[in-house]
């Protein structure tokens, strides 16, 4: 009897901690990041841009904390790499947007696997730019459902063949799968749909929209709204990009009232910001800054950062003006929920919470470094920017009065050679700091044989290659662009049978590999940029891979040309070739590799 009694009572506690547990779980907020891709500071109404159309932003700006010194990479992979680990991108293998230097090494530690050891349900939408194969994938790095597109954007190499934003093909959790509507539209669609699924449990969305990227293409009546003679100066590829935002900002209204709807917006901590300077060119409203995308004076790299959690008391317009960073946002987020992280590499970010929860606090005068490698490999003293509260010091040979001097157009370096002197010590110390990790030998294999992912489908976007080529893009494949030597960082996690397949076009488009182009394809709306007719005549395909050094014809009307071989596990850089009539080597812009 006593025996039944302590059973009962043992059991009993375990169900109170059980729905004590589930109750707090519930009280945990929901996390939304929203981030827009190429829109920078002055690319919004509520910033200043006097020709915008932004006033659900701008709504939303007037009742958020804004950090108004906030500061990202100077391009769209590099951020969100940093956006994700705490570290900057120079550390992690993501200071490339193509060329293999965009794939988040496999051992970095994401925010959404620390979202998910933490019991939240963790979903991505759009962009990811981090690696578009096993075991990169935002599946395989702590998202439970994905709708994404491939590369750094539509139409890019690793896209589905011919998306053009209108009714395209994404990967839904790994399977290609066709949406209709506007890429956008689509993207904050599934985004809702998934916020309602999971409204009664923790979740974190990350949102993350290929817009206003190029190629600016958008629904009509986006692009109508901006006809008139008040934008009689402004080109007609800035008001295609201002029409993209005006649809993001539509979409975020939209996310906006389903919150409301559902009645957790009050404990749900909602951001809007974006991954680099713009990318509209000079003729637009840049709030002040001077340079633009991939730049590093502060117009490259100093964009939005919008946060509202009204259960949190952060709202009310309250603007902090300290320097901050985008890998300053994975430790903020361990220090504001309570999230259980030990780290085990070192992160470049600190918690922000004391600028959040209290207006006089302490803040140390920081010292953030930011570049634009979009190389091979890291070069040192290349395009860089060191900065702390006061000053900004650009490639060690300009100082630059930040809070005087917001526009970067007054070098006093000569005057001030103590302070570029004790920023330059910093920079040195810097660098040293990740060379001494390796990255430069180090990189990111992908691996095939897997049942993760076979066959594993690769795309030239992530060949390595000496110099730029136009191979990463789908336009590389349609011109048949020379693009020389190049390969692949291949990891064969078994040994076996595998077929590897080399071809011009992804196996989607139902191409042969002498096509001649322009074939029949979806018109683009507005960016009229397709390539000119360019006619082919490919007559061998190379395979050199572990075991196999091979040469093969190209047969009349074939699609793709099959290796097939018995290959050890193991790492191994691959060389996939088509040659020309001519003896010019092409890469073979998309390989499938399969373990039988």
């Amino acid at each position: 009897m006593r025996k039944n009694i302590l059973s009962i009572l043992f059991f009993s506690v375990l169900l109170l901690n059980f729905h004590a547990a589930t109750a707090q779980d519930k009280h945990k907020p929901n996390v939304i990041i929203v981030i827009t891709d190429d829109q920078g500071k002055g690319d919004l109404a509520c910033e200043g841009n006097p020709y915008i159309k932004t006033p659900n932003i701008d709504k939303f700006y007037n009742q958020a904390v804004r950090f108004t010194n906030y500061h990202v990479s100077t391009t769209c992979a590099p951020t969100r790499g940093s956006l994700m680990t705490g570290r900057h991108s120079n550390r992690i293998n993501v200071f490339h947007t193509i060329n293999g230097r965009s794939i988040l090494f496999e051992d970095e530690v994401t925010l959404p696997q620390v979202f998910a050891q933490n019991g939240y349900t963790n979903a991505m939408f759009g962009k990811w730019h981090l690696g578009d194969n096993y075991p990169y994938r935002p599946e395989d790095r702590g998202f439970h459902e994905v709708v994404r597109l491939g590369g750094g954007g539509i139409g890019q190499g690793p896209d589905y063949w011919g998306n053009d934003y209108f009714d395209d093909t994404y990967w839904h959790n790994g399977k290609m799968e066709k949406y209709k509507g506007y890429c956008t539209d689509v993207f904050f669609s599934q985004a809702i749909s998934f916020i309602e699924k999971n409204k009664d449990q923790p979740f974190f969305c990350y949102l993350s929209t290929n817009a206003p990227h190029s190629p600016y293409n958008l629904p009509e009546k986006y692009f109508d709204m901006y006809q008139g003679k008040e934008y009689k100066d402004l080109n007609s590829r800035l008001l295609r990009f201002y029409g993209m935002i005006t649809n993001l900002d539509d979409n975020f209204k939209r996310l906006e009232n389903k919150l409301q709807e559902l009645k957790i917006a009050d404990n749900t901590i909602l951001i809007f910001t974006t991954d680099n300077g713009t990318s509209a060119g000079r003729s637009t409203y840049n709030a002040g800054l001077r340079g633009s995308k991939g730049s590093q004076y502060d117009g490259g790299h100093r964009v939005p950062m919008y946060i509202r959690w009204p259960n949190g008391q952060l709202t009310g317009g309250k603007d902090i003006d300290e320097l901050v960073a985008h890998y300053d946002m994975l430790p903020t987020f361990v220090d504001l929920l309570g999230l259980d992280f030990n780290p085990v590499k070192k992160l470049d970010g600190k918690s922000l919470v004391p600028l959040l929860k209290n207006d006089e606090v302490a803040w140390e005068n920081r010292i953030l470094y930011m570049d634009t490698q979009r190389e091979q490999n890291l070069i040192k003293y290349r395009k860089y920017t060191v900065m702390d509260n006061d000053w900004r010091l650009v490639d060690g040979k300009e100082l630059y009065d930040i809070n005087k001097d917001l526009g970067q157009q007054n070098n006093v370096i000569d005057q001030y050679p103590e302070v570029a002197a004790r920023l330059s010590v910093g920079y040195e110390n810097w660098w040293e700091s990740f060379v001494d990790e390796g990255v430069n030998q180090r990189y990111a294999y992908i691996k095939v044989g897997s049942p993760k992912e076979n066959p594993t489908r690769l795309s030239a976007h992530d060949m390595i290659v000496g110099k730029y080529s136009p191979a990463w893009h789908q336009d590389g494949a349609r011109n048949a662009s020379p693009a020389g030597g190049g390969k692949w960082k291949i990891e064969f996690v078994e040994d076996g049978e595998y077929t590897i397949s080399l071809r011009r076009f992804p196996r989607e488009s139902n191409l042969a590999i002498n096509s001649t182009f322009p074939a029949q394809e979806k018109a683009v709306q507005y960016d009229k940029t397709s390539p000119a007719s360019v006619k082919s005549d490919f007559k061998e395909a190379f395979l050199y891979v572990a075991n196999i050094s091979k040469t093969l014809a190209v047969e009349k009307g074939t699609q793709e040309v099959v290796f097939k071989g018995n290959i050890p596990a193991g790492k191994y850089d691959m060389e996939a070739q088509l040659i020309d009539e001519s003896g010019r080597l092409h890469p073979a812009y998309y390989v499938y590799v399969e373990k039988k």
